[in-house]
C-alpha cells in the first residue's frame, strides 16, 4: 500500500463534522475522494488547498515527498506574491530565507540600467516586491499547510496511468505503483500537474514541448552582486546569464547554452570550458571570483529551456495544468506566477457555487473553455514576452543583435519605457496590448539608432537593413501571439 500521509489539524477539535470524518475515510481507506491532484509541486498544491478550502474532498499524490532540489522555479513575481495573498498562502513565504526582489539590473557588454518594479502598480502606492529563494524551500512550506488541511489526504507513490472509462471515455482516476504493489485512486475530477517532464502529455495534448537550450545552474556562496535585491542579466556575445539571490549567502547564477555551441564542444573543454572561457569574463569583475570558486567545484546541473503553447482542456474528468500544459523560457522567471493566477482563476471557476457537481463533466469542460480564454489576459503575456525577450537577449544574426541594442537603450529612456516592459514581467499589466507597443517600439527605436549610426553614403543599404530589422521583429513575436490564438 502506499504511503499515506493525512494530517490534521495540530489542534483538531474534541470531534470532527459526520460528513468529513466520512470523507477522510474513504479517502484513506477506499482511495475515492472529489478531486485526484497528480504531481505536489507549486500548482498541484496549490490547487489541492484551494479546492480544499472549498469543502472539496482532495488526494494529492507526489512520487517523492523529499524536499526537491532543483535550479529554477526559484524566483516568484510581484504577480505571484500577489497570487499568493489572495490564496491564503502568502505565509509559506517565511522561514525559508526567501530574498526581496525589487526589480531587474541588465548589464550590456559593462553598460548598467536598474530596472525597478513600476512604483503605484498597487494600493498603498509602494512598488511592489517579489521573492527569491531555495525552490525546495517553498515547496516544502506549500505542502506544509496542505497536510493541515482536514480536506487533503496526500500520498507517495508513482502514478502510472489514467483509468478511463471504456463506455463514456472519462477519466475516472489514476493507478499507481509504490514500492512494487500496484494500487487505483479515483476521482470525480482527476488534475494532472506533474510539471515540465510530464508522463501524461503525449496522451492528452497534440503539441509538444520545443527545447532549444539549457540552463547550467552553479550556486555561488556570497557573491557580490552589483545591485543587491535585483535580478540580474547578463548580456554581450552569447547567450544570456541570470544571476540572483536564493539566499541570504547563496546566489543562482544560470547560464544559457543553445544547442550545437561550438565554444561548449568537446574539443573547447565541453560545458566547464564554455564556462570558464567564454561566460566567466563576460560576467561583472564583483562576481568572478565566487563563480570560479563554484566552477571549480563542479556542481553543475541542467535543466531544459522549453516553450509549449496553451492547450484546452477537453477531456472529461481530467484537466492538464502547470508545466504538464503550458511552458515559456524561464529567462523572465513567469512560471510560479501563471501556475499560482491559474489557481486563482479556477477557484472561481471550480467553486461549488459555479460547479456543485463535478461529475456533470459537460460543464465542467465549459468551465474550461473559459479557463483557456480568461487566462490570457496574463500568461499570454508572460508566454509571449519571455520567448519574445530571450529571441533579443540570445541573439545570434544581425538583425537580432540591433534589436537588442534598442532594447537596451530603450531601458535606459526610463519611465514609461521601463515601467510598461518590467510591469508586463512583473506579472502587474495585464493587457497584451501593452506588449504589442512596447516590442515595436523597441523596433522601431533599433531602426532609428541604425539610421543615426550609418553615414550618408551608405543610406540605401541602411535602409535595407532597417527593413529586415522591423521583418526579423515580426517574425520572433507573431509567432508566439499566433500560438496563443489558436485553442
Amino acid at each position: 500500500m502506499p504511503l499515506i500521509l493525512d494530517s490534521p489539524p495540530s489542534s483538531p477539535p474534541p470531534s470532527l463534522p459526520e460528513h468529513l470524518s466520512e470523507k477522510a475515510l474513504r479517502r484513506k481507506e477506499h482511495h475515492t475522494a472529489d478531486v485526484v491532484v497528480v504531481g505536489a509541486g507549486i500548482l498541484g498544491t496549490a490547487i489541492a488547498i484551494t479546492l480544499a478550502r472549498q469543502s472539496r474532498s482532495v488526494i494529492l499524490l507526489e512520487k517523492s515527498l523529499k524536499e526537491p532540489d532543483r535550479i529554477v522555479g526559484e524566483l516568484l513575481q510581484p504577480g505571484g506574491v500577489e497570487a499568493l495573498e489572495k490564496l491564503g498562502l502568502r505565509d509559506c513565504l517565511e522561514e525559508i530565507d526567501a530574498i526581496v526582489v525589487k526589480g531587474y539590473d541588465v548589464i550590456y557588454y559593462g553598460q548598467e540600467v536598474e530596472i525597478p518594479y513600476p512604483k503605484n502598480a498597487v494600493q498603498d502606492g509602494n512598488r511592489p516586491e517579489g521573492r527569491s529563494f531555495h525552490h525546495g524551500r517553498f515547496i516544502r512550506r506549500l505542502r506544509e499547510a496542505a497536510m493541515k488541511e482536514p480536506n487533503i489526504t496526500m500520498a507517495e507513490t508513482t502514478v502510472t496511468n489514467t483509468v478511463t472509462s471504456s463506455w463514456t471515455g472519462q477519466v475516472l482516476g489514476v493507478e499507481s505503483t509504490t514500492r512494487g504493489e500496484n494500487d487505483f485512486y479515483f476521482g470525480t475530477l482527476t488534475i494532472i500537474a506533474d510539471g515540465y517532464a510530464s508522463k501524461f502529455r503525449k496522451e492528452y495534448i497534440s503539441q509538444q514541448p520545443v527545447s532549444k537550450s539549457k540552463f547550467w545552474g552553479l550556486e555561488l556562496i556570497d557573491a557580490d552582486l552589483p545591485k543587491p535585491g535585483h535580478g540580474h542579466v547578463v548580456l554581450g556575445d552569447g547567450a544570456p546569464v541570470l544571476l540572483y539571490q536564493i539566499g541570504t549567502h547563496e546566489t543562482r547564477a544560470l547560464i544559457d547554452v543553445p544547442e550545437g555551441l561550438a565554444s561548449a564542444s568537446t574539443a573547447n573543454g565541453g560545458i566547464k570550458g564554455h564556462l570558464r572561457n567564454t561566460v566567466l569574463p563576460s560576467l561583472p569583475k564583483s562576481v568572478q571570483s565566487s563563480f570560479e570558486i563554484a566552477l571549480d567545484e563542479g556542481k553543475l546541473r541542467s535543466m531544459p529551456n522549453s516553450f509549449l503553447p496553451p492547450s484546452r482542456n477537453r477531456v472529461p474528468g481530467l484537466m492538464l495544468l502547470g508545466d504538464a500544459m503550458n511552458m515559456r523560457h524561464p529567462l523572465t522567471g513567469g512560471g510560479m506566477t501563471v501556475a499560482l493566477n491559474d489557481v486563482v482563476l479556477l477557484r472561481e471557476l471550480l467553486s461549488p457555487e459555479a460547479v456543485p457537481d463535478l461529475g456533470n463533466t459537460k460543464f465542467v469542460i465549459k468551465q474550461m473553455k473559459t479557463f483557456h480564454w480568461r487566462r490570457k489576459n496574463l500568461t499570454s503575456v508572460i508566454n509571449v514576452l519571455a520567448q519574445a525577450l530571450y529571441s533579443l537577449f540570445a541573439a545570434n544574426d544581425p538583425q537580432l543583435r540591433a534589436l537588442q541594442l534598442g532594447c537596451f537603450r530603450y531601458f535606459q529612456l526610463g519611465g514609461s519605457c521601463v515601467d510598461g516592459p518590467v510591469g508586463l514581467l512583473a506579472g502587474i499589466i495585464r493587457r497584451p496590448f501593452v506588449l504589442f507597443y512596447h516590442f515595436f517600439s523597441v523596433a522601431l527605436l533599433s531602426i532609428w539608432l541604425t539610421f543615426s549610426q550609418a553615414p550618408l553614403w551608405k543610406l540605401p543599404m541602411t535602409l535595407l537593413e532597417s527593413m529586415l530589422i522591423f521583418y526579423k521583429a515580426c517574425v520572433v513575436i507573431f509567432p508566439f501571439i499566433g500560438s496563443e490564438l489558436r485553442s
